[in-house]
């Protein structure tokens, strides 16, 4: 389980592929703290640490992960949103994320609005996710408020801190992202579907 607030951003420094599946190595100023199998998340997805080396680990990302996020579109040099797993009796900053990326979007509009930025999304409607205005959305793993809701797309206000901080910076239009989609709001519309 995590929250959505991004404590690291992290640098793809290896990729190796391995029959359907890669392993990302990656270097973060958290890595001394991490242990083998720990569970982090990468842009919103839970992976497996399955080897640490000083100030890199590597995780492994399978097939079925690839086609359902934008990992497969890591290179060298990558900058990766990073998140531990939360821990029990703590803050929960953002909302409740499962690091179970629901389907990727595209970045569709970046506006500039004198110091903070607003980000549009568009995303397949055909999985049948769903925004509200004023709900929680994950984006590459970052918890936020979701503007402009509608039915398959929406916009995130975006404050300096978390442009800095989180691999926002480096989006541009036709970006492709990670949505992990609200799990309250997932198990209400799977009750009304029914």
């Amino acid at each position: 389980m995590f929250t959505g607030i991004i404590e690291s951003l992290g640098t793809v420094k290896n990729i190796v592929k391995e029959g359907e599946n890669i392993h990302i190595t990656i270097e973060s100023d958290f890595t001394s703290e991490l242990k083998v199998d720990q569970s982090i998340a990468h842009d919103g997805v839970c992976l497996t640490i399955v080897n640490i080396n000083n100030k890199e680990y590597t995780v492994t990302a399978i097939k079925e992960t690839l086609d359902k996020s934008n990992l497969k579109h890591l290179t060298i040099g990558s900058k990766i949103n990073l998140e531990r797993a939360m821990i029990l009796g703590a803050r929960l900053d953002g909302h409740i994320v499962q690091g179970h990326v629901d389907q990727t979007a595209v970045c569709t509009n970046i506006i500039e609005e004198d110091g903070s930025w607003v980000f549009s999304f568009k995303y397949d409607s055909s999985y049948n996710n769903i925004t509200i205005e004023k709900g929680s959305i994950t984006v590459n793993g970052t918890s936020l408020t979701v503007v402009n809701s509608k039915k398959n797309s929406f916009s995130v206000a975006i404050i300096p801190y978390t442009y800095e901080y989180t691999n926002f910076h480096t989006f541009k239009i036709g970006t492709e992202v990670n949505l992990e989609f609200d799990v309250i709001g997932k198990y209400v519309a799977r009750l009304l579907e029914k």
